[in-house]
């Protein structure tokens, strides 16, 4: 049975202060609302609303590949108005979930719970228990513990005050009996506006059961209304990512200090230092070593491959025993052959490096595709751009580039050549030949050095 499923996600986000809407801000390196998307798109058989008002467009911008029905609430009076909007598009059969784009850790597992409990005559709600409620509708049971009305913190008494169940905001209607509560909503309460929990209070009167599920975890239901709360569940998701990694058998040094913006993967027996960041998918292999401060985004790296302090890698493949850093940087289009060694203060881009090859220090390597065994030399560089378009360089096996050289392109290093260094290398190297690219050098006897002029 399909299921509609409703984020909502028209606030303004004041609190946020802001130029863009709230709910685009980010946990682990993605936006809340996407991450409420991403969790409810798993569920099967469900049709996506998105409810926008605020910044709605870029709302609808940044989530256009959900392919989620928009529905505008630009003057927003609260939740059932929300729902009000969405009901048009809803079926006639199945259940509403109704979800928020500033709630951003809800779990699968626990709105999976809420399914499994959905009647076409059972309204479930996802209630949690807190100690200091402050803020929170109040769950209102009868004596019999059943489940009667939602007071909200502003209309409810001494008494009821004093309730520690809260509402999440978080439930799930049939939509058979929905559509008839929210047009019965009314706006007579202390915010003025038109509050989706009073349909409990409908479905009670009705004799529709009214049952509740509550999340494992406190932090899958907190919501985010300024940047301190961000940080708060930024770090809670980072502690969950770190968890999982450990479980899987990778070691983290210090698991306070990881953040993983997106998915990464790990082998068995991987370490990873302090302040490492993982943006979008990065695959490493088993026994990997990650030094302190680095920074890989969208890569893989083979096994036994060592990268050392403060390295960034970018859209590149790394592989087997490979040695890179301290401080190198592989930026998109690097790929890496067993054995290879980047060293310090080394950039590649749109480099193929063979074999146990090397690039020790002091260089850049760009739009090349260099064989096996090749020695680099230190500050060598690749002239690949004429201020207008790329060109590539060519470099076969067993070569030795000298120090101090620029491989001007388009040009090719045949195998086994070598380069002497403070070369300027512009045009074929055969096999095995020796190639110098100086200018005659000059000496003059008796130069006087250059004095300070008096101001």
């Amino acid at each position: 049975m399909t299921q509609d499923i409703v984020i909502l996600a028209a606030g303004k986000g004041s609190r946020m202060k802001s130029s863009f809407s709230k709910v685009l801000h980010k946990i682990g390196g993605t936006s809340m609302v996407r991450r409420v998307l991403g969790t409810a798109a798993q569920l099967d058989d469900t049709q996506l609303h998105l409810i926008v008002g605020h910044q709605g467009e870029q709302v609808e911008q940044a989530c256009q590949d959900f392919s989620a029905n928009i529905v505008w609430q630009n003057d927003p009076q609260g939740t059932g108005d929300a729902l009000r909007r969405a009901a048009p598009s809803l079926s006639d059969a199945g259940a509403t979930l109704t979800l928020y784009g500033d709630v951003p850790l809800i779990q699968q597992s626990t709105l999976e719970q809420m399914r499994a409990l959905s009647t076409p005559n059972t309204l479930v709600l996802l209630t949690i228990h807190l100690e200091n409620p402050h803020g929170y509708g109040r769950i209102v049971r009868n004596a019999d513990n059943q489940v009667m009305a939602i007071v909200e913190q502003k209309d409810a008494s001494t008494e009821q005050l004093a309730i520690q169940e809260v509402n999440t905001g978080i439930l799930l209607a049939p939509n058979g009996k929905l559509k008839a509560w929210l047009d019965a909503l009314t706006n007579d309460n202390a915010q003025g506006e038109y509050y989706l929990t009073d349909i409990i209070a409908m479905a009670a009167s009705q004799g529709v059961e009214i049952v509740t599920v509550q999340p494992e975890h406190e932090w899958e239901v907190a919501g985010v209304n300024d940047r301190v709360q961000l940080a708060a569940l930024e770090r809670v998701w980072q502690q969950q990512q770190a968890e999982e990694l450990m479980r899987n058998g990778a070691t983290l040094l210090d698991p306070v200090r990881i953040d993983v913006r997106g998915k990464l993967t790990t082998g068995q027996d991987c370490v990873i230092d302090i302040n490492c960041v993982f943006e979008g998918s990065v695959s490493l292999g088993a026994n990997v070593e990650v030094g302190p401060n680095c920074v890989l985004k969208n890569c893989t790296i083979g096994d036994n491959t060592i990268i050392k302090a403060n390295t960034l890698i970018e859209d590149s493949a790394v592989g087997e025993s490979c040695d890179i850093g301290p401080f190198a940087r592989l930026r998109p289009g690097t790929e890496l052959a067993k054995k290879a060694k980047i060293g310090n203060f080394v950039e590649t881009k749109k480099a193929l490096i063979g074999e146990g090859s090397k690039v020790n220090h002091l260089s850049y390597v760009g739009d090349t595709k260099m064989g096996a065994r090749v020695n680099v030399g230190a500050g060598t560089i690749t002239c690949n751009y004429d201020g207008v378009n790329k060109f590539q360089t060519s470099i076969g096996n067993d070569v030795f580039v000298g120090s101090n050289t620029s491989l001007v392109a388009p040009v090719e290093i045949q195998s086994g050549a070598t380069i002497a260094a403070g070369s300027t290398i512009t045009k074929l190297v055969a096999e095995d030949q020796l190639a110098f690219g100086r200018a005659k050098q000059m000496n003059k006897d008796g130069w006087a050095r250059p004095t300070k002029q008096e101001k």
